[in-house]
This record gives C-alpha cells, sequence and structure tokens, in this order.
C-alpha cells in the first residue's frame, strides 16, 4: 500500500513538472508556428520580450548568411530562406532562442573581425610592397633633363630632349617608361604633359651612366613653335624593364578608397592584426 502511495506521488510531481515545463516554438505548420511563438513570448518576463522578438529576426535573418553553402550554385529563395529558419528554431523554448540569437551574433562578430583583420594584412602588406618597389626604382636616377629646339639632317627645326641617367639598381635595364613635363613662368599650363618610352639600345647595366638625345614627333605637342626657348623640362621615371622586358618594381599604390579603408581597419584593428594571424 505504501509502495503504490509513493509511486502514485512521484507519478504527480512528474506531471506537475512537465506541466510547468517551458513552453517551446512549433514550426511544423504555419499556424501552429504564430501560435506557438506568441505563447513562448508570453511566458517570458515582461524585460526578456524584446530580447526575444530581436532573437527570431536574428535566427531568420541568419540563414541568408551562414545558412546557405557558398559552394552551392543553387540560389535559395524565400521560401527555402524561411524553411531553413524554422528548422533553426523549431523546439526552442524562450531563453534557448535568445541564447541562440547571441551565439549567431557572437560567431557573426567572430567571422566579420577575422575577415577585416585578413584584410588589414593585405593591404599593410600591399603599401609596404608598393613602398619597397619605389624604393628600388629611386635608385634609377634622371641626373639632368633639357629641351630646345635643333635641327633635323635636313635642316627642319626638330625638338630635343637631352637626358642623363644612372643605374644604381642591381638590374641590366632595357627600357624606360618616363614623365615629360615642359613648363615655362609665362604659360599657366604645362606646354607639354606626356608620359613615353625609351629603348635602351644594348640596355645599361647596373652602377653605368648614360646620355642620350632623343628627337620627339615635331609635328605632336613638343614641336610647338610656341614654346619658348626657356622653357624648363622635369623628366621622371615610371617604370623599369629587364633584358627580358619584364616590368621591374611595378607593384601599385593604394587607391584613396583602400587608403581610407586602411586608416579605418588600423584604428580598430592595428595592435592585434599580425598577432592573431601569425
Amino acid at each position: 500500500m505504501w509502495s503504490l502511495l509513493r509511486l502514485s506521488a512521484i507519478s504527480l510531481s512528474v506531471l506537475m513538472i512537465a506541466g510547468c515545463s517551458d513552453p517551446k516554438i512549433d514550426t511544423s505548420s504555419m499556424p501552429a508556428s504564430v501560435v506557438s511563438v506568441e505563447k513562448v513570448r508570453n511566458s517570458l518576463p515582461t524585460y526578456k520580450r524584446d530580447e526575444f522578438d530581436q532573437g527570431l529576426i536574428i535566427i531568420a535573418t541568419s540563414t541568408s548568411f551562414s545558412g546557405i553553402d557558398i559552394l552551392n550554385p543553387h540560389r535559395m529563395n524565400a521560401a527555402e530562406i524561411a524553411e531553413t529558419a524554422n528548422v533553426q528554431m523549431h523546439g526552442l523554448t524562450g531563453d534557448q532562442v535568445i541564447q541562440r540569437a547571441d551565439q549567431i551574433l557572437r560567431e557573426r562578430r567572430a567571422r566579420e573581425r577575422e575577415q577585416a583583420i585578413r584584410t588589414l594584412k593585405r593591404l599593410e602588406e600591399k603599401r609596404a610592397k608598393a613602398i619597397s618597389d619605389q624604393q628600388q626604382l629611386a635608385r634609377f636616377t634622371i641626373d639632368s633633363a633639357r629641351y630646345y629646339i635643333g635641327s633635323s639632317p635636313y635642316g627642319a627645326p626638330e625638338p630635343v630632349i637631352d637626358l642623363e641617367v644612372t643605374n644604381g639598381t642591381d638590374q641590366a635595364i632595357s627600357e624606360l617608361l618616363l614623365r615629360g613635363v615642359l613648363t615655362s613662368l609665362d604659360h599657366s599650363v604645362p606646354w607639354v604633359d606626356e608620359v613615353f618610352y625609351y629603348v635602351i639600345p644594348d640596355g645599361i647595366e647596373p652602377g653605368e651612366t648614360l646620355e642620350w638625345s632623343l628627337a620627339p614627333n615635331r609635328f605632336g605637342p613638343w614641336g610647338n613653335a610656341q614654346i619658348p626657348s626657356d622653357a624648363e623640362l622635369t623628366v621622371t621615371l615610371r617604370g623599369l624593364k629587364d633584358l627580358d622586358e619584364q616590368p621591374l618594381w611595378d607593384s601599385p599604390e593604394l587607391t584613396e578608397h583602400e587608403l581610407a579603408r586602411l586608416e579605418r581597419l588600423q584604428k580598430e584593428y592595428g595592435g592585434i592584426a599580425f598577432s592573431r594571424l601569425e
């Protein structure tokens, strides 16, 4: 008799515990989903309900990112995304929804953080490579540059550019990419601002200094008869090629957009970027 009473008491306790268990979301159908979500929400303390509402949104929208296989070319439609969200919510209590949403946010922020750090490292490396290449190019110097009007073998006026250069690099050079700017005090804009190539006969060896007289097209801007005799020529080096005609030290500089992004990422992640990824 005592055993039967004791068993009855235990059974009643189990039923009471089951009856008091937290309600769960049921996404087996649309009506069940609507009813169960409202029931779960009402079971929460008032101060948790906003968190719960936000949690539902986070779980639903998370399928647009982490719920899709990026290697699968199949594009999910709205119904499929909703179905995936339902799978993630089914069987969750209110507190579990809040916890799941918090976990999703933390994982998303971690991914964004890692991506930002990798982008920062890539931009830092790109900038460092561009600076290094510019330093290498600077070892090839334009020692002097002069513009004047000479005479062709047939006596016609002909523009001439006299150049003296020194190859301070450790590579033999076959071709130069140059920018020539011709200015005078009485002219508000340059007479000429042009980028041009010069192929070096037999190349120029490391440590070698050479002088050339170049003859630009007299029918182009260099042959403008209005250019005064006191015009000043500035020639800057823009690029080099080796004896195999391959560009040397030509890494591009960061764009304005990349520089702005680098500055922003440095402020936020600069102190931890390299230590986390090494």
